[in-house]
């Protein structure tokens, strides 16, 4: 494993990451550097990354029977500047890069920074919600139980 000092985070192809390692990297950036990544031209392909392993790091077997649609609004400061949604259902979870124009049972709204500690266990959801850095519309309880329907490895 590379010390995070040596590692060019511009340059760094995410997709050839673990998500241990991700996790490891996350955790170990300052918040500041993090927003500063996410501000820049990697941002689409981390974000990209990220919900492509939802697909693949989904637990069925824990979302059981859910149905659930799932918009996640990424921001830079106020502005909603990225829009994903995950679908829940049959088993499978689905990603789409964009509003599908559908109502989601739950919407979530935060900055990239909370958005990267979150989904690489380095922050809970709670946490963020009560320090109101995550902003929740729709199925509070979907919300509380999200993070358990993926495998999220910690660092």
């Amino acid at each position: 494993m590379a010390d995070i000092g040596d590692l060019d985070l511009d340059t760094l192809d995410f997709g050839t990451v673990e998500p241990k390692e991700f996790a490891r990297i996350v955790k170990e950036l300052p918040v500041r550097r993090i927003a500063e990544l996410m501000s820049g031209p990697q941002r689409k392909r981390v974000l990209d990354e990220v919900f492509n392993r939802m697909e693949t790091l989904f637990k069925p077997d824990v979302a059981g029977k859910r149905d659930a649609l799932i918009r996640w609004r990424i921001t830079n400061g106020d502005d909603a500047r990225d829009v994903y949604e995950t679908h829940i259902a049959d088993g499978a979870c689905t990603v789409s890069r964009q509003d599908s124009g559908r109502d989601p049972q739950l919407t979530l709204t935060m900055a990239a920074p909370e958005f990267l500690k979150l989904v690489s266990g380095n922050a809970s959801g709670p946490a963020l919600f009560f320090t109101r850095k995550l902003k929740i519309q729709g199925d509070i309880r979907l919300a509380g139980g999200l993070t358990y329907f993926f495998d999220i490895p910690k660092a």
